[in-house]
């Protein structure tokens, strides 16, 4: 039998648990996970492989990230359901009329044939975070960005691609410092019409900062672990590169959101292989 007043639901409507306020997870919002009692203000609110997560960082500093679930957190001694505030406006669209590396845009614009000249980055990671930043610049330029398996066979793809004038190759590699591997190598096949320009990080990973990721710093992997793995366990991220780079993608929105030393190679080689004649 079915209560007219209850419904298929028998349970009266005072014992009914009531929907908690949904709160927009905003930066700086102070808030209590219902579940461990940790307190702190919120850093960042994202997507994830697990779904929509936020960081909260506590008063000592201490970086924690939670799941976006309902009844999840308190505010104020009150039971609330954060939930995804409205899309973050990026640094770009922020300032009408750019590019989210900064340039002037050019509203209705099409993308120009290929040129014959080409940037080369070492991994599918570097060319994903260059496309993120500066795809729209690429396309009006022209510009094709293909990536290595590495730089140990640098010198033959260079020989295979036949650099010249009007063909000019640029190569970002990482780890670039004196000294490495990496520099022997860029050393014997840059040229007239060939540069090799890097960055002094580990991994391309580094190159974003860490309070645009919502961490404290990039840890330190010891030599002989395997370094992004390395740099989830730290972080307290699953071991799964995949989604970490999903994660830290994901958080950049424009140049902003990049370290320097990256930046001024990315628009170096940019400039090389678009310079006339």
């Amino acid at each position: 039998m079915r209560s007219r007043e209850y419904g298929p639901d028998l349970t009266p409507p005072w014992k009914r648990q009531q929907p908690a306020p949904e709160v927009p997870a905003e930066p700086d919002l102070v808030v209590e996970e219902a579940a461990t009692g940790f307190c702190g203000a919120v850093v960042r609110c994202e997507r994830t492989a697990e779904g929509f997560t936020v960081t909260l960082e506590d008063r000592f500093g201490k970086h924690r990230v939670f799941p976006l679930v309902p009844r999840g957190f308190l505010l104020e001694g009150r039971v609330v359901t954060l939930v995804r505030p409205a899309a973050p406006t990026s640094a770009a669209a922020r300032r009408p009329g750019l590019t989210a590396s900064g340039s002037v845009a050019v509203p209705g614009a099409r993308a120009r044939v290929a040129r014959e000249s080409r940037i080369y980055v070492e991994g599918r990671h570097d060319a994903e975070l260059v496309e993120r930043v500066w795809g729209d610049d690429l396309r009006i330029e022209g510009v094709v960005v293909e990536y290595l398996a590495g730089v140990d066979d640098l010198p033959a793809i260079v020989a295979a691609f036949a650099p010249g004038p009007g063909r000019r190759l640029g190569v970002l590699v990482d780890h670039l410092v004196p000294g490495s591997k990496e520099q022997r190598i860029a050393a014997r096949v840059t040229g007239r019409d060939v540069l090799v320009v890097g960055h002094p990080y580990i991994d391309v990973w580094q190159a974003v900062k860490p309070s645009s990721v919502g961490v404290p710093g990039w840890p330190r992997v010891p030599r002989g672990e395997e370094w992004k793995e390395g740099v989830c366990r730290r972080l307290g991220w699953p071991v799964d590169t995949p989604a970490a780079w999903r994660r830290i993608l994901a958080s950049v929105d424009s140049y902003r959101d990049l370290e320097p030393e990256l930046l001024g190679r990315v628009e170096q080689l940019i400039d090389f292989v678009t310079e006339p004649g």
